[in-house]
């Protein structure tokens, strides 16, 4: 079932310099998500945001939270993050036991009040995790290696969201499709025609004319 485009700005690219400002500017675009990534500096190379941070944006915008944990113990970390706002929290299959334990973390985090997104590495297969797309409110492709913003769109990634769309489709299911990596006014194109319906953008959004840049990324003719 194809759902609403929907954009969600990368925190991650925010300009630090002038948070205030662009905050405010991204609360009048049509932008619906903010896209939140947690880094542990284990799980990948990189240290980000906390959840005392979250709780700020949750305070400065009208936006849905999304919030992406690239982190090596979720299960630590999805409750800390859904009591400090988080409405969407996405894990990574990698960092669990198997599917039997992603299944469960993803009923964990909706009795806790979220909805359970999870997300795999460029390399990583979806093949297992197909038939447990009922357990899932959203299934993440990450189309560049995860843990830096500015790296190029791996189109090969397509290919999974070709196979999600036609398994989602197939069973009538709800799971949206997000893309985080390398979108921009051209890529989105690409991955809207493959069947993404969530688009995680950062330093495209956040280098230019905010309005102008989510406007592009709506793929409306």
């Amino acid at each position: 079932m194809k759902q609403k485009l929907v954009i969600a700005p990368s925190v991650l690219s925010l300009d630090y310099s002038k948070v205030s400002e662009q905050l405010k500017e991204l609360n009048e675009t049509r932008a619906e998500w903010m896209h939140f990534d947690v880094m542990d500096g284990h799980f990948v190379p990189n240290l980000t945001f906390g959840p005392d941070i979250l709780k700020g944006f949750k305070k400065a915008v009208d936006m849905v939270m999304d919030v992406h944990i690239m982190v090596s113990d979720p299960k630590f970390y999805a409750p800390i993050f859904i009591k400090a706002g988080a409405d969407i929290v996405t894990f990574h299959y990698e960092a669990v036991e198997d599917v039997e334990e992603c299944v469960t973390l993803c009923q964990t985090i909706r009795a806790l009040g979220a909805k359970a997104g999870v997300s795999v590495r460029p390399n990583t297969s979806i093949e297992p995790l197909l038939p447990y797309l009922h357990e899932m409110d959203l299934f993440l492709v990450m189309s560049v290696e995860p843990g830096f913003g500015g790296q190029s769109f791996m189109e090969n990634q397509l290919e999974k969201v070709r196979k999600l769309r036609a398994y989602i489709d197939e069973h009538a299911l709800s799971t949206r499709i997000e893309i985080d990596g390398g979108i921009n006014a051209e890529t989105a194109k690409l991955a809207v025609a493959a069947g993404c319906d969530t688009l995680v953008a950062g330093s495209y959004i956040f280098k230019q004319n905010l309005h102008e840049a989510v406007k592009s990324l709506l793929c409306e003719e």
